[in-house]
């Protein structure tokens, strides 16, 4: 399988989207630093792991599971992000913003997906 993760432009850019959630949750209220912002956190540092961890894998049955895993992330994140709004920690711009990248790295990992299997 691919054995350097860190050429792959989808680990790029979900690196950035964790880097912007854990810039984006610092300014929630500490309240919530056990439950969402944890959550959040770990949801969005999943996509690259996922991809990184399957990229190590020997076959692309196993690589296709681990970028499954990463898709099952952006999804998780969607809703928290949905949560977040509602709560009213992140405004609807800010929402949109960042709904719009999480739709394109799940459409970019489909798309892996397909050139893989």
């Amino acid at each position: 399988m691919v054995q350097d993760f860190k050429k792959l432009e989808i680990w790029k850019r979900s690196i950035k989207f964790a880097i912007d959630m854990y810039k984006l949750t610092a300014n929630y209220p500490k309240c919530e630093m056990y439950n969402l912002i944890s959550q959040i956190r770990r949801a969005s540092t999943s996509i690259s792991t996922n991809i990184a961890e399957g990229c190590g894998k020997r076959t692309k049955k196993d690589f296709i599971k681990f970028l499954y895993q990463a898709l099952g992330s952006t999804k998780e994140i969607e809703s928290l992000l949905y949560l977040s709004k509602e709560l009213s920690y992140l405004n609807h711009l800010t929402y949109d913003v960042l709904l719009s990248e999480l739709n394109q790295i799940s459409k970019m990992l489909y798309r892996f997906i397909d050139v893989i299997g």
